[in-house]
């Protein structure tokens, strides 16, 4: 009988070997799915990234309102002055031009009016526009006088007395209507140089706008990024983490 409860206990000792080996390894796998779920779920990570550079991004308001101030400036602004000379260039041609147009007419004009002074005996003094186109058409006060009356045009008649004329030949008036016509057409004229100073100018707003975007694009791109990371590891510990990189 003693023999027969060794056996059994000899029997039940060699059972639980292979049951506690297997008890053992399944705490191990269990320790480690346990190690992996706090890597996962409790290791929170929070990254913050930082760029460092010796220049700052330029500003495309500043850009319009040096363009618009002088074309060329805006795209100077923009460290792109190759393009921009151009439009500075043409503002100065432009700006030459509506002086010097406006120089030339004034000129014609005194001159229109010294000679009608001379050759037609008028009063320049306190005379419109419309005076100064009308004595280049008709010889005489009385000519155009007789035309209106003609013509029943009363209201048109003008005071011989205030608005006389009457040139001594019609081959100084015809040389005076060439004086007040490129006086004339001269101040007309300016109003166009005027318009390409104005598209000059939106012209250069536009390249500089594009200059500066483009700019502020590439010095994105360039200097130093700081990246800094923020997590806990397995040990409930913050860790912190730099990444220092120099971008081209």
């Amino acid at each position: 009988m003693n023999k027969i409860k060794l056996a059994y206990l000899l029997v039940l000792l060699s059972l639980q070997i292979p049951v506690l080996s297997q008890t053992e390894q399944n705490s191990i796998l269990f320790l480690k799915n346990e190690l992996k779920t706090v890597e996962t779920e409790d290791a929170k990570i929070n990254a913050s990234s930082l760029n460092f550079n010796s220049q700052k991004k330029k500003s495309v308001g500043l850009a319009i309102i040096y363009s618009l101030l002088l074309p060329g400036m805006g795209e100077l602004y923009a460290d792109n002055y190759d393009s921009g000379i151009y439009f500075t260039i043409a503002d100065g041609v432009l700006w030459s031009t509506v002086i010097g147009m406006n120089i030339y007419a004034n000129w014609q004009q005194d001159n229109y009016k010294s000679f009608a002074t001379i050759h037609a005996g008028i009063d320049p003094n306190g005379k419109d526009k419309n005076y100064f186109a009308i004595i280049s058409a008709y010889s005489s006060i009385d000519d155009y006088n007789n035309e209106k009356a003609f013509e029943r045009d009363f209201k048109s008649m003008l005071d011989k007395q205030k608005y006389y004329w009457s040139w001594n030949s019609n081959e100084n008036r015809r040389a005076y209507r060439n004086m007040w016509s490129s006086s004339e057409q001269t101040f007309n004229d300016i109003r166009f140089a005027v318009g390409g100073l104005i598209l000059n100018r939106l012209i250069s707003i536009i390249n500089a706008v594009r200059l500066t975007s483009r700019y502020n694009k590439k010095l994105e791109k360039e200097g130093i990024s700081l990246n800094v990371f923020l997590r806990k590891n397995v040990f409930n510990e913050s860790e912190l983490t730099f990444n220092l990189r120099q971008n081209f």
